[in-house]
């Protein structure tokens, strides 16, 4: 026994919705690139955020198994990320970036105003800075290379150029 065929007024029907289903689609997917335009937040927007989730607490449970490991992960992350703008010895000075010229901060200046305050480098290293420090929290260090590197700019390179803290 053969099946019946369909009825020719069911198949243009059908016919007629698949084509309708498909200049729906059309239509919508055209309206939608049409009027969508995504404008990313602001510098100073996306600073606000990864400082909103800072927090110290992220650092409690980073154990180093000597100085030494400490100070040669820190300056490994210095050389790779931060040296290209604050320059060798974290001098800073006037960088271009994104097409602009930025006058990027001394590290060692005698009275940089994070000097001695762990905490205080690791927020700024995760949170960037509007003028153009990448937000290295959010996406590029993790919690430990922050904290390496925090320490060699204190411990390490402000001590190799400014002298001892005493």
């Amino acid at each position: 026994m053969r099946d019946a065929p369909f009825p020719a007024w069911l198949t243009r029907v059908r016919s007629a919705a698949v084509a309708g289903a498909g200049v729906l689609a059309c239509s919508l997917a055209m309206a939608a690139c049409e009027k969508h335009e995504f404008e990313p937040p602001s510098r100073e927007a996306q600073v606000a955020q990864a400082d909103s989730m800072y927090s110290p607490v992220l650092f409690d449970t980073i154990a180093w198994e000597s100085d030494s490991l400490r100070l040669a992960v820190g300056n490994d992350i210095f050389a790779a990320r931060c040296r290209r703008c604050h320059g060798y010895l974290g001098e800073g000075g006037p960088v271009e970036v994104r097409g602009d010229t930025v006058e990027v901060p001394s590290l060692v200046a005698p009275d940089w105003s994070y000097a001695g305050n762990i905490d205080a480098i690791r927020r700024r290293i995760f949170t960037g800075h509007p003028a153009g420090m990448p937000i290295w929290g959010i996406a590029g260090l993790t919690m430990r290379e922050i904290d390496a590197v925090a320490w060699y700019v204190d411990a390490v390179l402000r001590v190799e150029v400014n002298g001892s803290r005493d």
